[in-house]
């Protein structure tokens, strides 16, 4: 039974690691600002997910898996508003997508 909560845990670790690297180059390869919200979104979001649940199958049921649950839902809704946040400064500082017009946009 511990070798397949190892099992699973490596696996979780593994798509967790996956997610950030990839994520780690689209914070390196995309043009902008906005493109960049993205792949930050994805990190912080998917990548933290999977070691928490990689986390959370190694630790069993715990007060650790309690806390662990906690970090999950607390990273889910700060998520979203730290990338909202950062969309609108970008805005607000007259930021321009690329391959927009200047006249769309305003």
């Amino acid at each position: 039974m511990e070798f397949i909560k190892d099992i699973i845990t490596g696996i979780f670790f593994f798509i967790g690691s996956m997610s950030i690297i990839i994520g780690a180059c689209g914070l390196i390869k995309l043009p902008d600002v906005f493109s960049r919200i993205h792949a930050a979104g994805m990190i912080d979001t998917g990548g933290t997910a999977f070691f928490l649940l990689g986390m959370i199958v190694q630790s069993g049921w715990s007060l650790i898996t309690v806390k662990l649950i906690l970090i999950g839902i607390f990273i889910f809704f700060t998520s979203p508003v730290t990338s909202h946040v950062t969309a609108n400064l970008a805005r607000q500082k007259k930021l321009i997508p690329v391959g927009k017009k200047i006249g769309k946009l305003l």
